[in-house]
């Protein structure tokens, strides 16, 4: 589990990047939902690991699942804007 958290949880950095650099408005949003994807399964992650109880600080585990849930939030209302964006172009 750990290290798919790793591989998830790192993936939207490197996603993001990505889509700064973006060729198109449909390549910005296609990364951008990638982001979106990678971020939730590491949400998911999380959550079975707290359930499970899986980790070493409780506290940490939850400081990470609420992080990931603002990221999840911000990645949404970014994607929601460029859509719009691209629809009135």
């Amino acid at each position: 589990m750990g290290g798919q958290l790793l591989r998830s949880s790192t993936s939207p950095s490197l996603n993001y990047g990505e889509a700064k650099s973006a060729e198109s408005k449909n390549d910005f949003l296609h990364k951008m939902k990638v982001c979106l994807k990678e971020l939730r399964e590491s949400y998911n992650n999380l959550r079975i690991m707290q359930r499970a109880k899986i980790y070493k600080s409780e506290e940490k585990v939850k400081e990470l699942i609420t992080e990931c849930n603002e990221l999840i939030s911000i990645f949404v209302k970014s994607i929601n804007t460029a859509s719009k964006s691209k629809k009135t172009s």
